[in-house]
């Protein structure tokens, strides 16, 4: 088996983890498996570097001394593992056999890494490549970093260019936990979660994997997350199922909108809750909700509305703080899942301009972590989605 096992700065914080990380790749190379290793910089070395740079300096100065991190992490586990009797060696920028190239708009070169990583693979069965993480080579030579999480990036991008069987991310977490366990009682590890839903959480706090990380991931490939101190590379840890994608999708059903009007709902507690469960209790989906300074509106499906407005009416006579609550049917919703999209400057005005361009009223407007919902009326569903395929 084909393997990328990245560790983490926690995961090479010390001598004895350097110790423990090397006899896990070891173990592994001695079982017949193919090593590829990408190393962060150890511990917190890369932000205490960064705090240190008191002084005026330019992309390229600050990129040369961050990257000095990451070069002393692959010297060092390279060191360890020779000293295990395997065949190491130590690949980091301006290396003849480097695989990681940007363009010159500092994206990275996909035709140049992929051919680089195909022939740093035909190396795998003899010699173990122990690569620095976060770390790119611009078209001139120059040192470029891959942003936050790059490490990460290196790994599975790597993973996926030399034809690896699964990327190992080696961290100080016991894969995807239910909950932090710092915080939260009983929380335990997830065995398996999907690419969609880490991604999610990722952008939502969750660091377990870099976001940036798994759009590289596909199907074929696995993607693990285990904990250092678990010692073995190849079992263990959260399995990150499937793989990401920019998807244009039109609900193929009319949705209405009820919206229940109150003082200061936003405001007051349970008020959400109150009115979800009502809807709830009584079977209608939800498929999306929005919130104002004084309302709340549930999207249903259209033939359900009516029903939902009176179960949701109830609630209002009941409730002194609730005023009203009211109906707009002949609604479509079409969503763009993928990418990083409400985190990436501009996304937004991308959409509505060609929008309002083609005269289409944008009835609201709903982003998540990876997705953006666009509620427009039914008439305006093909045009919209045939915008928003043109963009994506």
């Amino acid at each position: 088996m084909r393997v990328v096992a990245k560790f983490g700065g926690t995961s090479l914080g010390s001598g004895d983890r350097i110790n423990r990380a090397a006899d896990s790749v070891a173990s592994a190379v001695r079982e017949g498996h193919e090593i590829a290793v990408v190393a962060s910089a150890m511990g917190n070395t890369t932000d205490e570097l960064l705090d240190d740079i008191t002084f005026e300096a330019d992309d390229a100065d600050r990129a040369e001394i961050v990257s000095m991190g990451e070069r002393t992490s692959v010297r060092m586990l390279k060191a360890a593992l020779t000293a295990r009797g395997i065949d190491a060696l130590f690949l980091e920028p301006g290396h003849p056999e480097w695989p990681v190239i940007t363009d010159e708009h500092g994206e990275v070169d996909v035709e140049e890494t992929t051919k680089r990583a195909a022939e740093l693979a035909e190396q795998l069965d003899g010699v173990v490549p122990v690569i620095t993480g976060f770390l790119a080579e611009t078209p001139d030579g120059s040192i470029a970093t891959l942003g936050r999480g790059g490490s990460d990036t290196t790994a599975v991008m790597l993973g996926k260019y030399l034809d690896a069987d699964e990327v190992v991310i080696v961290t100080d977490v016991e894969g995807v936990m239910t909950g932090d366990p710092h915080v939260v009682e009983g929380a335990r590890n997830v065995g398996q979660i999907s690419v969609d839903e880490l991604r999610n959480l990722s952008f939502r706090g969750a660091e377990v994997v870099a976001p940036s990380a798994l759009s590289y991931k596909d199907d074929e490939l696995a993607v693990r997350v285990v904990h250092y101190q678990h010692g073995d590379l190849l079992s263990g840890g959260t399995s990150i199922t499937g793989e990401f994608r920019h998807l244009v999708d039109l609900r193929e059903e009319p949705l209405a909108c009820v919206t229940v009007a109150g003082r200061a709902i936003r405001n007051q507690s349970g008020v959400f809750h109150q009115l979800a469960s009502s809807l709830a209790e009584s079977g209608i989906n939800v498929d999306a909700v929005a919130s104002g300074m004084d309302t709340v509106t549930f999207y249903v499906d259209e033939d359900e509305s009516e029903r939902a407005e009176n179960i949701l009416h109830r609630e209002v006579i009941d409730d002194e703080m609730l005023s009203s609550v009211t109906v707009e049917d002949g609604l479509a919703v079409v969503r763009v899942t993928g990418g990083e999209l409400p985190n990436e400057p501009g996304v937004i005005n991308d959409i509505v301009s060609p929008m309002a361009e083609n005269g289409i009223n944008i009835h609201e407007l709903i982003t998540s972590a990876t997705s953006v919902a666009i509620v427009v009326a039914w008439d305006d569903r093909e045009a919209t989605l045939e915008i928003l395929q043109e963009l994506y």
